[in-house]
This record gives C-alpha cells, structure tokens and sequence, in this order.
C-alpha cells in the first residue's frame, strides 16, 4: 500500500477523481464520507472497503450498506468523531461550503495532514489554521505551489479565471439567467455549488483569499484565460514569469497532494502544437461585481465570512428558483458594506458572524434586496 487515506466528500468530483487515484494506485481508503448520496456512497464501499464512513444525518445512516452499523457516523459531530478514531495520517477534505471548516480545524488539531480542496475553510478561517502545513487541491494553488519552489524571491501571483458559463454572454443575459444555464462550464466538471461560484467570479475571489492565506503574498491578481489551461503564473522580483500549464484535469492537483512527490505519470501532457490560442483577459468589474472586492477583502480578509455566508444564501436560493442570478452579486455587496468594520478574534466568533449573515442576507432576499 501506498498511503491510507481520508476521504470528506466521496461523491462529489474532487472525491471520485481522488478514489480513481487510489484504485489506479493501491492506495488504502480508510473512511469516506458525503452528505445525501448514499446510493453512490454504497457503491464506493462495496470497491473500496472503508472501515469508517459519515453521512449527513441519522435517516440516511440507515440506508448505508455492506458496513457495521457501528462505524457508520452521521452530522457535524459524527464526522469529528470519525476523524478522531481513524489512524490514516492524511484527510482529503472535498467538502463543500462552510461545513469544511471544522473538519479542517479537526484534522489539524490531531496532527494529521490535510488536504484541501473545502476552499471555504480558508476563506472563513484562514488566520486559524497552520496555512503553510495545507497541501493545496486546486488547479490554480497546485500551480502557484509548483512556481514557487523557484529560489528567486516572488513579486505577484496571477491565478487565471475562465470566466464561468457566462463569458461569452452579453450582461444583459444574465438578468433572467435560469440555474441550468449557469451550470453549464465550458471546460470543467465541477459540483453545483463551485460551477455557480465561477458564473459569478465568487471562486476567483475566493482563491485570491485561498492564494494569500497559503502563500503569505498581498500581490495577487486573477485574469480570464478562457481555455483553462494556463492555471497560474508568478511574477518575480527579477522581472521574469513563468507560467504552470497542464490539462484541465483535477487528479494532477489531488495526486500531488496525495502523494507530495509525483514520479509517475498522472494525466496526459498537453500538446503545444494543438494548443488553442491562449489569451488573457482583464476582469469586467461590471460583469463581474464581486470581483470588486478584492482588495477589500485582501487588505481585511475576516470579510472572508461575511462574504462566504451571503453567497452560500445566494447560491442556493439560486439554484431554488427563490432569487434571480444577479441577487447573488447583490446579496454578496450589500452584506460585505453591512460589515465591513467586522473583526475576528476566534473560531467562536466566526460561527456567530457566520449566522448574523445568513440572516442578515435572508432579509435581504425577503425585501426582494
């Protein structure tokens, strides 16, 4: 065996792409988890065996299979405790929203590594964690990770953007934009809640934030680069660049992770001859209103959880039909002006602020913003 492993959020992209991995690899999976689909969950342990698993709540425990009722765990405190009893030494967390950020805090109070994908976890909780300890999953963070590790001190990062389903749209579509139309990504295959975050630029903001906390650079800049495949690009102190590009393919970033030193082949090289163009683009602040808050948020990043809760409202009153597209930017604004002067001195606290928000943003959708 490889390694045995964690994995927090199975059924989602980033965990299929990870149990791919660990087939095609041998590597042992000690405990998986998700949050409702059970149906796949069961299917996942009947491949890989898991000793430990988690599930949303109590009902849908019931419906786990081929498992011993008392190494199946359910909620917040369940996944804790599962995390607490599991001797794996490495913790993929792929969950979505801010329900990761406890896991993450968990694994690194037991001293085990973490792998994150949950980008929510440093957006909220960044100043909270062992930053510099986080193997990064992500295409852009993976790159920057990569540039890095050259010894000439850097100057700025640049992560691109692919300017989500509405790129090529004109602004005028996007107030009567529908959830399918915004769930169509012209080059990855993500999960609901991220592939709406990229329609709104809400995920390059967020990996500006993710960007900082994992480098400890303020210099961060985000460009639209349509193909995806340039994922980021250091400039440094010499005047020189250099740029990372691969396939827009998540198992490069997880196995990296996974495995902290890759001496195998993991996706297939990309093909400079049949590279399409490759051209980058300034951000539309008015496409784009969200991305106004960069440097707001660089420069104060505890906004990290006020803007995170109002979009997770938006989001999915979004994708409920209970708002339009553009009340998602709004919500988002509205709230980051509301508390703008927060700061935050504990993990406590972030909990409080977090549900001051959702509230706060719910009123919001109710006086129709």
């Amino acid at each position: 065996m490889v390694a045995i492993v964690v994995i927090l959020g199975s059924t989602g992209s980033i965990g299929k792409n990870t149990l791919a991995l660990c087939e095609k690899f041998d590597i042992s999976v000690e405990a998986l988890s998700c949050a409702k689909n059970v149906a796949l969950l069961n299917e996942q342990i009947l491949k890989f065996k898991p000793k430990f698993v988690c599930v949303g709540d109590e009902k849908l425990a019931k419906n786990v299979k081929n498992i011993e009722a008392k190494n199946v765990f359910f909620g917040e405190a369940g996944l804790l405790e599962m995390l607490e009893i599991s001797s794996s030494k490495k913790v993929i967390n792929a969950l979505v929203g801010f329900a990761g950020l406890a896991p993450s805090l968990k694994t690194q109070a037991l001293g085990k590594r973490l792998a994150l994908a949950n980008k929510e976890s440093l957006v909220v909780g960044g100043k909270f964690l062992k930053t510099r300890e986080i193997l990064p999953i992500d295409s852009e963070h993976f790159g920057l990770k990569f540039l890095l590790e050259n010894k000439t001190p850097a100057k700025k990062l640049i992560i691109t953007a692919s300017g989500g389903a509405f790129y090529k749209k004109p602004i005028k579509f996007l107030k009567d934009a529908t959830p399918s139309d915004a769930l169509k990504h012209p080059n990855w295959d993500m999960g609901a809640k991220i592939t709406i975050d990229s329609a709104t630029m809400t995920n390059k903001l967020f990996e500006v934030m993710e960007a900082y906390w994992l480098y400890g650079i303020k210099d961060i800049e985000a460009v639209i680069e349509p193909t995806s495949a340039i994922h980021a690009v250091v400039e440094f102190i010499d005047g020189s660049n250099t740029m990372h590009l691969s396939r827009p393919d998540m198992k490069l970033a997880i196995s990296h992770a996974i495995f902290e030193k890759v001496e195998q082949n993991i996706v297939s090289h990309a093909n400079l001859i049949d590279l399409k163009n490759i051209k980058f683009h300034k951000i539309s602040l008015k496409k784009y209103p969200v991305f106004s808050l960069k440097d707001e948020v660089l420069a104060s990043p505890d906004l990290g959880v006020v803007i995170n809760a109002a979009n997770e409202v938006g989001v999915f009153s979004f994708l409920e039909k209970k708002c339009s597209f553009l009340d998602i930017s709004r919500l988002i604004l509205g709230s980051a002006k509301k508390f703008k002067s927060l700061k935050i001195s504990s993990v406590d606290e972030i909990y409080e602020v977090d549900k001051e928000v959702r509230e706060y943003a719910k009123r919001m959708l109710n006086a129709k913003i």
